[in-house]
């Protein structure tokens, strides 16, 4: 038997951590709301429990309203963006499912046809996510 070899950290409780970069919009004691580096629409956000759960079954029932009521402030901030939005959590790797910690992913919809489709998204850059940020968050970073 070889030596066993350590699993690579999750970027999303790094993020947490602050140990890597993100764009962070809404943030409560459990639960951290921020720009995917992947967007497929202006103001893509995710939402994520800062303690490491893999899906949305393994929170533990006092987490259920305190996760729910983040993901629902983390709408209210997409609302300022647009009132139409996907709300989608992505369970498995074939469901597409790509870091395996919990997240729901808030998508604005705008008047641009499928953002699903098979256009490449490309990466996010710190100037447009800094300025999407300001927008997302409203007067005074509220």
């Amino acid at each position: 038997m070889g030596p066993a070899v350590a699993p690579e950290p999750c970027v999303f409780c790094e993020i947490v951590a602050r140990r890597a970069p993100s764009h962070v919009v809404y943030e409560d004691e459990e639960n951290l709301a921020f720009l995917d580096i992947f967007p497929f629409t202006r103001g893509h956000l995710l939402v994520v429990p800062k303690r490491h759960v893999d899906r949305l079954i393994d929170l533990r029932p006092p987490e259920f309203g305190s996760f729910l009521g983040a993901v629902v402030q983390a709408c209210r901030h997409v609302e300022r963006l647009s009132r139409d939005y996907n709300v989608g959590l992505n369970q498995g790797p074939l469901a597409g499912q790509i870091v395996f910690h919990l997240h729901f992913h808030i998508i604005p919809r705008y008047d641009d046809g499928n953002p699903f489709g098979q256009t490449p998204r490309t990466r996010l850059d710190d100037p447009t996510a800094a300025a999407i940020v300001h927008d997302l968050r409203g007067p005074a970073g509220r």
